[in-house]
């Protein structure tokens, strides 16, 4: 996923390339394409707060989620 970017999102990347040592121990091909689709992903969230699939909040019961179970014959 490369994107243009001006001078300020071409030091977020970089700031972001640097991997943690966790990141590091995984193994990274590309550490700054990596950092470019986390960074473009982030900020398209951040546009639009229901982009993430978690975003949407269910207000249910548990009545309203659960089958109800039948009392045995």
């Amino acid at each position: 996923m490369t994107t243009s970017h001006d001078p300020s999102d071409q030091e977020r990347i970089e700031s972001r390339a640097h991997l943690l040592p966790e990141e590091a121990a995984a193994g990274s091909d590309d550490a700054e394409a990596q950092a470019d689709a986390i960074l473009t992903e982030s900020d398209i969230r951040e546009a639009d707060q229901n982009a993430a699939p978690d975003t949407v909040l269910e207000r249910r019961t548990s009545e309203q989620t659960v089958t109800p179970v039948e009392p045995p014959d």
